[in-house]
């Protein structure tokens, strides 16, 4: 990668003194299930090289998996300087000093074979049937990426992950009514339970059959991971400089005022120990770093990459992310903790519903926060204790508003996708029966 690196760099520097290498190399596997047979397994290797180079304040961008073709991709990438608009914002990061992060790396990886898969998915799937419940879908996955960023600057910055990921998803029935569930577990580690993982899905799938109709009010819900983390994917739009510099975030201009509870604090935080996406540095060379963008409720900032960082007059908040070597980058959450101080238990609760998961949340306004979405596998809460399922449910309201009261549930703090979060309690939710 090094010398794939270099070269890139050596060849793009004949055009420009701004030059900014990204070179990618991941290893994955991937097996896929289709109800209770193994439908897909794919073991696979890429290598690929992304130029960005600046030319008179213009930028060009190509890419390549060729290593044989790097003075064709930099021809490109100048070529494609020439269409585009000149833009003062357009710059490179400089040399920093670039954390250590810990708890990404699994060693276990490189002697991971397409038998661990199978083992795994089939652990899954004796447990689905021993819990007698039918399996719909699920898989495995894994993966090991390797990313170094180069500069013209003098920028350098390597970094090694590992990842793994399975899910499931089964129906079960009873007296002639069915049910579904679906759950997913995701670690830098290979750590993850595939027995439980599925025991899990199915316990949930077999208490949501039947259920009773709640009526129409405003009342207490938990939200479980899974439908708290798709609730919250409207919050990241708000706090991303980019939507906050064209208008499109609630939360612009806002800087230095109350706009959640004073018992939640929000944090980016790129360098969490065993974080899904933590790294030394993000996608264009900027250290990462842990970036306070909620304290006790009081909006602090947002997060930035270069590019926005330059039109708002301040500095990169190390979230220029990455997808791919052949995309150029943008802004985007690392790790995202929800902290709150003070936290419930579901003992204390006297009327409520939990709801496990949400269909629909995609539909949310990113402006404005607010949503109307179904509850999956929900079920009733009654002084304290679950008492039934819900037959059928939606959710409507605010996110914004939903964290200006919202508390933490006691309960384990997960990640799911970006979010670090324990299970939320949001007060006076519309519940539509």
């Amino acid at each position: 990668m090094e010398i794939l690196g270099a070269q890139a760099l050596k060849e793009a520097s004949k055009y420009t003194e701004m030059v900014e290498i990204f070179v990618e190399k991941e290893q994955s596997l991937q097996l896929d299930l289709k109800r209770d047979n193994i439908d897909f397994a794919k073991d696979d290797s890429t290598i690929g090289v992304g130029i960005r180079l600046i030319i008179d304040g213009k930028m060009g961008f190509s890419y390549t998996s060729n290593p044989e073709e790097i003075e064709k991709a930099v021809k490109r990438a100048v070529s494609n300087s020439k269409a585009n608009e000149r833009d003062e914002n357009f710059s490179l990061a400089f040399p920093s000093k670039y954390p250590i992060v810990e708890g990404t790396y699994d060693e276990g990886f490189k002697s991971l074979e397409v038998d661990d898969a199978v083992n795994f998915a089939r652990s899954m799937l004796d447990t689905v049937a021993e819990e007698k419940c039918e399996p719909t879908s699920g898989g495995f996955s894994t993966g090991m990426m390797e990313t170094l960023v180069l500069n013209s600057n003098g920028v350098e910055c390597s970094n090694i992950s590992t990842g793994f990921g399975g899910y499931i998803a089964v129906n079960a029935e009873k007296d002639g009514e069915k049910s579904t569930a679906y759950d997913s577990k995701t670690s830098c580690f290979m750590d993850i339970n595939p027995e439980e993982l599925a025991k899990h899905v199915c316990g949930i799938a077999k208490d949501s059959i039947g259920g009773e109709h709640v009526k129409t009010k405003d009342m207490d819900v938990i939200l479980d991971y899974h439908a708290a983390a798709g609730l919250l994917g409207t919050f990241i739009s708000a706090i991303n400089a980019d939507n906050v510099q064209r208008g499109r975030s609630i939360l612009a201009d806002k800087i230095g005022e109350e706009v959640l509870s004073p018992n939640i604090s929000i944090f980016d935080d790129g360098i969490m120990k065993s974080g899904l996406n933590s790294s030394r540095c993000d996608g264009e060379g900027t250290a990462s770093e842990k970036t306070t963008i909620i304290k006790n409720g009081v909006l602090k900032g947002f997060i930035y990459d270069l590019y926005t960082a330059s039109k708002g007059k301040t500095s990169s908040t190390g979230n220029g992310n990455r997808s791919s070597f052949s995309e150029t980058s943008t802004v985007g959450v690392t790790n995202l903790v929800v902290d709150f101080n003070n936290e419930r238990d579901l003992s204390e609760l006297k009327d409520a519903i939990l709801v496990t998961d949400v269909l629909g949340a995609h539909t949310a306004n990113p402006i404005s926060g607010d949503f109307s979405v179904e509850a999956n596998n929900s079920f009733i809460i009654k002084n304290g204790e679950i008492t039934a399922p819900v037959k059928k449910a939606m959710l409507s309201g605010n996110i914004f508003e939903s964290l200006k009261t919202a508390e933490a549930i006691k309960s384990p703090v997960r990640q799911y996708g970006p979010f670090v979060i324990p299970k939320i309690l949001s007060h006076n939710m519309r519940v539509v029966g």
